[in-house]
């Protein structure tokens, strides 16, 4: 009996998600599906065939698996003591006419939206997950950017071209990192590693900085119940993410150069939040040495030490006011993005982002020697507006998503004690996050907690359609990890 107890309430919190994930889409005004035009429109459209054929050149992507939005592939060659690197990115452009009704759909949008209960795309599915979409065995345009990385993976040279390309295989991470670690030499990937590692050092060298949070995964199984996990990236898709980041450096120096174009922005850390930040890291006792750079600190931290997460996300703090600059004619105020350490520019997924559309094509206009097209200048000014407002409800469909699949997850654990870690505490209250389930949440504590110890809570309410859980903490329970450990 009470074992079918159990199932019945955990069939009813999943159905009581589910009303609650279809409250939050209606809130934010989540789109359903797209406008006929529109999908009229992407059903129509062809894009104007390039000069350049690099059909030849065996380019591959690499994506999470069963995707169908293939925005990036890539070839990857030695070349004298370094390499050639060939970036291929859809050519969103070509199947998107300014002004079209894909086009103001795509403006509305901003960009590709994940909820637990479905994917809302940016693109109509003709385009997004067919014509644009560099799927294998099929002829695809697409941007192709060229860079030559000298022996210490620094680019000498780097230019975009619009072509012909076809892609040899469709990649997963799981499978290629498997392949790699087994020693297969005639993986397409094969040279990643010694790229990805290449210039994660000019990373290392110009002072960037990246916080590699464990990622906080909602995820549905086959009965369709959801649960949230924590993923570390692989290796490898931290190597991938160069190649993005070496081609936003690159666009982000030509549009410099020629006067027009976006960039992703991000002022430094004023000295207070360093400050702030640096007594924190002392207090967690795993000090920042002021002879230390921040990104170098940041990768000394040893991932498996659960102390890290809270330095972590301490270190949040100073990876803020994210933005877009606009400009033609006259350079951006501050042109810098700070983590990357060097002005950026996002080009490298215009199939779930919108921006990326502009930034290619005022790439291409650039490197082809041809003027940047009217409409790009027009509207320019126009796509921080867009992005910011598309990146503020993107924010709150994911916090809003977690918030209720945490509340489902513990909706029949009420008075139940878990072990939770203490992230930070502020003010009375403590920011904490449960060993098991990954839940994260706040509660009163004790004067005498700090960040970095551990607490035995208790879950005192967990409310679905609010998204909310409120426990409480057993002082005489607080310990610190040191103490844990002997």
């Amino acid at each position: 009996m009470p074992l079918r107890r159990a199932r019945l309430t955990a069939s009813t919190a999943q159905s009581e998600l589910a009303e609650s994930l279809a409250v939050l889409r209606t809130e934010l005004a989540i789109p359903e599906t797209f406008p006929a035009d529109a999908l009229a429109e992407a059903d129509a459209v062809g894009a104007t065939p390039p000069r350049l054929d690099l059909r030849d050149v065996p380019f591959v992507t690499l994506d999470p698996a069963g995707a169908l939005d293939l925005d990036q592939a890539f070839h990857l060659e030695r070349s004298g003591s370094g390499w050639r690197v060939r970036y291929a990115i859809a050519d969103v452009p070509g199947f998107v006419a300014p002004g079209g009704a894909v086009d103001a759909e795509a403006r509305k949008r901003g960009q590709t939206l994940y909820a637990p209960d479905g994917t809302v795309p940016l693109h109509p599915p003709a385009v997004g997950e067919d014509k644009a979409s560099l799927l294998p065995g099929r002829d695809r345009p697409a941007h192709v950017w060229s860079f030559d990385l000298d022996d210490a993976g620094a680019a000498t040279s780097s230019r975009v071209e619009r072509a012909w390309i076809r892609s040899r295989a469709q990649l997963d991470y799981v499978t290629t990192e498997r392949a790699l670690d087994a020693g297969d030499a005639d993986s397409p990937a094969a040279l990643l590693p010694e790229v990805g590692r290449a210039r994660l050092e000019q990373e290392r060298l110009r002072g960037g900085a990246s916080l590699n949070l464990p990622d906080e995964e909602i995820v549905r199984d086959a009965s369709g119940a959801y649960d949230i996990r924590r993923r570390r990236p692989l290796p490898l898709e931290d190597w991938n993410a160069q190649l993005s980041l070496l081609t936003g450096l690159a666009a982000a120096e030509m549009m410099l150069e020629a006067g027009v174009g976006i960039l992703r922005t991000m002022p430094a850390a004023d000295d207070v939040a360093v400050a702030a930040f640096r007594a924190r890291t002392a207090a967690l006792g795993m000090p920042w040495g002021t002879d230390v750079p921040y990104g170098e600190y940041l990768r000394r931290l040893d991932r498996d030490d659960p102390q890290t997460l809270a330095v972590l996300q301490a270190a949040a703090s100073l990876f803020r006011g994210a933005g877009y600059a606009a400009f033609d004619g006259r350079r951006p105020a501050d042109a810098m993005q700070a983590a990357v350490a060097a002005p950026y520019a996002h080009v490298t997924a215009p199939l779930r982002r919108l921006v990326d559309r502009w930034g290619l094509v005022v790439c291409e206009s650039i490197s082809s020697g041809t003027e940047v097209p009217g409409w790009v200048r027009e509207s320019l000014p126009a796509v921080p507006r867009l992005m910011q407002a598309s990146t503020d409800r993107a924010s709150r469909l994911s916090s809003g998503s977690i918030d209720r699949v945490e509340a489902a997850l513990l909706k029949d654990r009420i008075g139940d004690t878990f072990t939770a870690w203490v992230l930070e505490v502020h003010d009375g209250r403590a920011r904490i996050q449960l060993t098991e389930p990954v839940v994260t949440s706040s509660c009163r504590v004790a004067d005498s907690v700090r960040a970095g110890m551990t607490l035995t809570v208790r879950l005192l309410q967990a409310d679905i359609a609010k998204g909310t859980v409120e426990f409480t903490a057993a002082d005489s329970n607080t310990f610190r990890q040191e103490e844990a450990a002997s």
